[in-house]
């Protein structure tokens, strides 16, 4: 392989580990954003619930529940895929 081709090559490998880094980073504030908003939301469902015994606040504690568990399972996969990614693209 030739200077030019192989230096190429190596910015080419710098560009995605920088993109696939910068997708992992942004999978991680989403799910720390994701799982701030989940905990509040259910600490708040759950004081309600026990003040009012409405069930309405099981079901709102159910979705919340759901939203952080969704948001671990997106940042599981953008860390697989990103893995991936670079292991696929390396020589």
């Amino acid at each position: 392989m030739s200077a030019e081709k192989n230096m190429a090559c190596l910015n080419a490998q710098k560009s995605v580990a920088q993109s696939t880094s910068i997708a992992v980073q942004d999978a991680t504030d989403n799910l720390r954003n994701l799982s701030t908003i989940s905990t509040t939301t259910i600490g708040v469902a759950l004081a309600k619930f026990l003040a009012t015994k409405d069930p309405l606040y099981v079901g709102v504690i159910k979705e919340a529940e759901s939203v952080a568990t969704n948001a671990a399972k997106h940042f599981a996969d953008v860390g697989e895929k990103s893995a991936k990614i670079l292991k696929d693209f390396s020589p």
